[in-house]
C-alpha cells in the first residue's frame, strides 16, 4: 500500500514554502509521493484571485523537477465549494490501494471543527500538521506534528508584493515565476524582476 500525501490549498500562488513544506512531509513521514490539490471554490477564504486554471497550472510548473510530486484537478472539475470529505471519498473509490494522509498548516488547525463532516472525515485520513508562526497546534482531533524550517511566506504576502511594485523573485520557483510574468497575474507589470 502506497502511502500519499495530500497537500490541498488555494494556491493563490504556489511558492516556495509550499514546496519545503511538502519535500519535509515526504521525508520525515516517509510517503511515497505528494498529492497537490488547488481548490475550486474554497469554502473558508473568499474567492482566489487567480483563476483555477491559472493556479493548477502554476503547481504543474512548480513541481516539473519533483518525480514523486504530482497535481490533480478534482476540485477543479467539482462545482461549487470544495469540501475535503467530497476529495477524499472520490480519491479512496478511485485509488483503493493507496492510503491517504492529509497535510494541514497550523493556521488551519483551529478552523478544524467547522470542516464539513470533520467527524467522518478524520475516521478515513490521517492529518499532518505543519507548524507556522504563531499558531497553536492544539486540537481536539487527531493530528501529527511535523517541524518543518519555519518560511514566513505566504501567498497573500506575494500578492501584497506585486501590487505595490516589488519583485517575488526568491519567493516563487522560478517557472511559477515566469509563468506569473507571462500572464500577468497579480497586477503584475513587465518591469518587475
Amino acid at each position: 500500500m502506497r502511502r500519499i500525501g495530500i497537500f490541498g490549498g488555494t494556491f493563490d500562488p504556489p511558492h516556495i514554502g509550499h514546496m519545503i513544506i511538502a519535500k519535509e512531509v515526504q521525508q520525515i513521514c516517509g510517503f511515497d509521493e505528494i498529492w497537490f490539490i488547488p481548490t475550486n471554490d474554497p469554502p473558508h477564504k473568499k474567492r482566489a484571485n487567480a483563476r483555477a486554471e491559472d493556479r493548477y497550472a502554476m503547481v504543474e510548473e512548480m513541481i516539473q523537477d519533483e518525480p514523486t510530486w504530482k497535481v490533480l484537478d478534482i476540485e477543479i472539475k467539482r462545482e461549487g465549494p470544495s469540501f475535503t470529505i467530497d476529495t477524499i471519498i472520490d480519491l479512496q473509490k478511485t485509488y483503493p490501494s493507496n492510503h491517504f494522509h492529509f497535510i494541514i498548516g497550523a493556521d488551519m488547525v483551529e478552523y478544524l471543527p467547522k470542516w464539513q463532516k470533520i467527524d467522518e472525515l478524520i475516521q478515513l485520513i490521517s492529518f499532518i500538521c505543519v507548524n507556522r508562526p504563531n499558531h497553536s497546534l492544539e486540537s481536539p482531533y487527531p493530528i501529527t506534528e511535523v517541524h518543518v524550517p519555519l518560511m514566513d511566506i505566504s501567498s497573500t504576502m506575494i500578492r501584497e508584493r506585486l501590487m505595490a511594485g516589488k519583485s517575488p523573485h526568491y519567493f516563487l520557483e522560478k517557472h511559477v515565476h515566469e509563468y506569473m510574468k507571462e500572464h500577468q497575474l497579480y497586477g503584475y507589470r513587465t518591469n518587475q524582476a
